[in-house]
């Protein structure tokens, strides 16, 4: 059933959308307490190797300069 651009989602399908999202998550779940502590090691080494694809832009050193000055207040808040 095609739908028209804009029109809203009516209650049933928001609920079968919930359901199938409840589904994925089961699942996703599973996998995660299957994955070895191994291969949940090498999965992370592969993303942090895999970041220099990416390169550095400038707006992203500047959102990570932001990060950090946060992070200091925060500790200096705190006394950390």
């Amino acid at each position: 059933m095609a739908k028209k651009k804009n029109s809203r989602m009516t209650k049933a399908e928001g609920q079968a959308f919930a359901a199938r999202w409840k589904l994925v998550n089961a699942h996703e779940e599973r996998e995660l307490r299957q994955t070895t502590g191994l291969q949940k090691l090498r999965q992370l080494a592969a993303l942090m190797a895999s970041a220099d694809l990416f390169g550095r832009t400038e707006a992203r050193a500047a959102e990570d300069e932001e990060v950090r000055r946060r992070w200091q207040r925060l500790r200096r808040a705190y006394g950390v």
